[in-house]
């Protein structure tokens, strides 16, 4: 975390102050972290992929296993945890324009949490550039690399005992099919009370279903 830490304080100011901005606080959304949020995810996905690619044999691990590993140590729920080891929420509280229960909301808010280390990461990208960058990002994302490597996550099982404490149930509905047989690609809903929470991909459809959960885990979790 020392090696992001420390690019991410080096900044100019103003690069430095756009990724801790959220869109509600200016007048242009050009100067909040969304754009560094763009471009960090991508960042992000391609600095763990390339740490794991020469870790892991291609036997073992193909391509549909590998994207699993990849979005798990890269969720939502992984860049929240690396977020608040950075100490954004604070960060957040000193530079937010006033402290309402909204803006001390943001603080707390896991989608709002992951964008910004995004925004983190395509800020530091733009700054020092991809190999330093890159050698940050898996050093800040270690303990949740080797999480997804050492306990894959169920999603969907996640999913169902959360709603099972508020006496809800979810539902997987089909959305879209692509490709031709060998190759299909499938695209489903996660679906609770009637209410599509959640969407996700696959060459699979329990691959899909796991992603609609994490997706529907996401919308639960702001």
């Amino acid at each position: 975390m020392e090696l992001l830490r420390e690019l991410f304080d080096g900044l100019p100011e103003q690069l430095r102050r756009q990724a801790l901005t959220h869109a509600s606080w200016v007048e242009d959304r050009s100067q909040s972290y969304e754009r560094l949020a763009f471009l960090g995810d991508s960042v992000l996905g391609l600095a763990v992929t390339s740490h794991l690619w020469p870790r892991l044999d291609p036997e073992e691990f193909g391509a549909g296993r590998l994207t699993k590993i990849r979005a798990q140590a890269v969720s939502g729920r992984a860049c929240r945890v690396v977020a608040e080891e950075l100490g954004v929420p604070d960060r957040l509280r000193d530079i937010a324009p006033d402290d309402t229960p909204a803006n001390e909301a943001l603080t707390r808010t896991e989608r709002v949490l992951a964008s910004i280390i995004e925004a983190v990461i395509g800020a530091c990208y733009l700054e020092h550039g991809y190999d330093t960058v890159a050698a940050a990002v898996v050093d800040a994302f270690s303990e949740q690399i080797e999480l997804a490597l050492s306990e894959p996550a169920d999603y969907k099982s996640a999913l169902q005992e959360r709603l099972a404490r508020r006496g809800s149930t979810v539902s997987y509905a089909v959305r879209d099919e692509a490709g031709p047989p060998h190759d299909r690609t499938f695209e489903v809903a996660a679906v609770i009370n009637g209410e599509e929470l959640g969407r996700g991909s696959g060459r699979s459809k329990k691959d899909a279903e796991q992603a609609a959960a994490s997706a529907a885990l996401d919308r639960l979790s702001v």
